[in-house]
């Protein structure tokens, strides 16, 4: 519980600076009696004396004093730059899921850069849960994404629509096709996703389907994903499709679009609708549908 409050830190930085009852009493706008009885409650709440106080000299301050001034403008400056944020000076924060945020997040920032120069610009990267809590909380203004996990309280713009891909090792049976049915995965030992949303929508899409998974590593990473792939421990399934025909690690890897067509997905710009739109944001919005 705090007791002293931040009119009384103002009197006692106040004090400190005029060195006067009389001369801080005026700039605060109280009487002398008032401000002098504020400093008295303050000094027996920390049981220590922030001034000395001689009738017909001027206030002196204690060394305990100066520290507690010290701390007690930083603590107003705080408060004060708490009331003056706008929406107008912060920074506008743009999410992205973490796998894609290599080729949208960097590009977005870039693009967003260029055309609003006066504006300043701030990315941040997560997963499905931590997007969605993070705009719920305004800690995000809005987020690229797959369009999971987020419930009727997000408006989404979709940006595009994509399909799987399936990550494979050289040598593999499946390697030899220019793409695949999720059906040809039934006896295939499967690498996915350990991010609990990712892992549910691919669940649900396998018993869609009747397509029964055999699960044989679930990994928190795309680049560990394709590594496992690449050195054959199995069959990779991802959305997310690095350029490259190399894993992490330097391995040969097979990279084979999913044609299904019950598997496409979107990537939509995802921001809240439970407030009405700053007409800042608005406009970035609208510069991202483009991407």
């Amino acid at each position: 519980m705090l007791y002293i409050t931040l009119r009384q830190y103002q009197y006692v930085v106040s004090v400190a600076d005029t060195k006067s009852m009389t001369d801080a009493a005026s700039l605060l706008n109280v009487s002398q009696p008032s401000l002098s009885v504020a400093i008295t409650r303050v000094e027996e709440r920390l049981n220590r004396a922030l001034f000395v106080r001689r009738k017909g000299a001027a206030i002196v301050v204690t060394p305990f004093g100066h520290r507690f001034v010290q701390q007690a403008r930083a603590l107003l400056q705080s408060a004060t730059e708490i009331e003056n944020i706008t929406e107008a000076t912060r920074p506008v924060i743009v999410g992205c899921f973490e796998d894609i945020a290599p080729w949208y997040l960097t590009k977005a920032l870039a693009d967003l850069r260029s055309q609003f120069p006066e504006m300043t610009f701030q990315g941040q990267e997560g997963r499905f849960s931590d997007l969605a809590k993070a705009i719920r909380e305004g800690r995000l203004d809005m987020a690229i994404s797959y369009d999971i996990g987020f419930d009727g309280s997000f408006n989404r713009q979709k940006i595009k629509q994509v399909a799987p891909v399936a990550f494979v090792c050289a040598e593999h049976p499946l390697a030899r096709f220019s793409s695949i049915e999720l059906h040809q995965l039934n006896d295939q030992s499967l690498i996915l996703s350990a991010e609990d949303l990712s892992l549910g929508y691919i669940r649900r899409l396998f018993k869609e389907l009747r397509v029964k998974p055999n699960i044989e590593h679930r990994t928190s990473t795309l680049e560990m994903m394709r590594s496992l792939a690449a050195h054959g421990s199995g069959v990779g399934i991802s959305y997310s499709n690095p350029p490259s025909a190399m894993s992490y690690d330097g391995q040969p890897l097979v990279t084979i679009p999913i044609s299904t067509p019950e598997a496409l997905t979107n990537i939509v710009l995802v921001w809240t609708n439970l407030v009405d739109l700053d007409p800042k944001i608005e406009t970035v919005l609208k510069a991202l549908s483009t991407l």
